[in-house]
């Protein structure tokens, strides 16, 4: 990645649509409720996202989520993604994304994923994916992400998928609660754990698992940082500046409105360029 010539490194970004395989219409309802949610029917492909942030000189994480057991959705195959990322690597880093519910068949995929498509950490989303993040169901997918010394993120807080639909589409918002990530984080030392989102309503427990355990880390990503809870935006500002990541949660944030309203939400000026980009770089291992 040209860390020289970027101005930031967004850590969250979603692939959305694939190239690779046909459009899998089951459970479409979930993307026309997440759209009424988030205001956005925005779907670019791999390529059209890569090209918006080289414009922008931005570096960007990119990820799908395979819930494909509690879902049933086909998801958007992790070689795809890292493909991508081999042919930009000026601009795009690859993350995976397997189902917990794959057990063993799931960490050798994660190994493979690692050792021969070069990804460089993984996505978890405990609401989706229908499972506690300390289940130990996920244990043998940890193992290898530690053992490579890997980052991994996990949605904490409420989830704008599903939001509207009769039963929340049969989610359930209490398995992202950030205190399951506790267990994970004692467990698993050498794995880097990232929280992902403002963890309404639980934020004050994001904060406290991450001010307690070093390898805990929070990414910025799905408000708009004018919303963000004040005491959020203190512990970014002090205790927590060295592990709070710059993220949009793209396509359904764009980073020119998170990256506008960040200059307005309280952040100190010598604590923006950690969290802009210099703390990405640390974590993802780029110097």
């Amino acid at each position: 990645m040209d860390i020289a010539n970027l101005v930031a490194i967004d850590t969250h970004t979603h692939a959305e649509v694939s190239c690779w395989n046909p459009f899998d219409n089951y459970g479409e309802e979930y993307d026309r409720a997440a759209d009424k949610y988030f205001r956005s029917s925005k779907r670019p492909t791999i390529q059209e996202s890569i090209d918006y942030y080289r414009e922008r000189k931005i570096g960007f994480v990119m990820f799908g989520v395979d819930a494909e057991s509690n879902l049933g959705r086909r998801r958007i195959p992790n070689e795809e993604i890292a493909e991508a990322a081999q042919k930009n690597p000026d601009v795009m880093i690859a993350f995976g994304s397997v189902d917990p519910h794959k057990g063993k068949m799931g960490a050798r995929e994660v190994r493979r994923l690692i050792e021969e498509h070069g990804v460089r950490g993984f996505k978890f989303h405990p609401t989706v994916q229908g499972y506690h993040p300390y289940d130990r169901m996920a244990w043998p997918l940890y193992e290898v992400i530690a053992e490579h010394k890997l980052p991994a993120v996990f949605h904490t807080g409420h989830s704008g998928i599903g939001s509207g639909m009769r039963c929340g589409g049969g989610l359930r918002l209490e398995y992202s609660n950030p205190m399951h990530l506790d267990d994970v984080a004692i467990d698993f030392p050498d794995m880097q754990i990232i929280m992902a989102h403002p963890s309404f309503p639980w934020q004050d427990e994001a904060l406290s698992v991450a001010t307690h355990k070093p390898n805990v880390w929070i990414d910025l990503s799905g408000w708009s940082p004018k919303y963000f809870p004040k005491q959020l935006v203190q512990y970014a500002n002090t205790l927590l500046k060295d592990r709070i990541l710059f993220g949009s949660d793209y396509p359904l944030i764009t980073p020119d409105r998170w990256m506008k309203d960040f200059l307005e939400a309280g952040f100190k000026p010598e604590v923006m360029p950690g969290i802009l980009k210099d703390n990405a770089v640390r974590l993802l291992g780029l110097k």
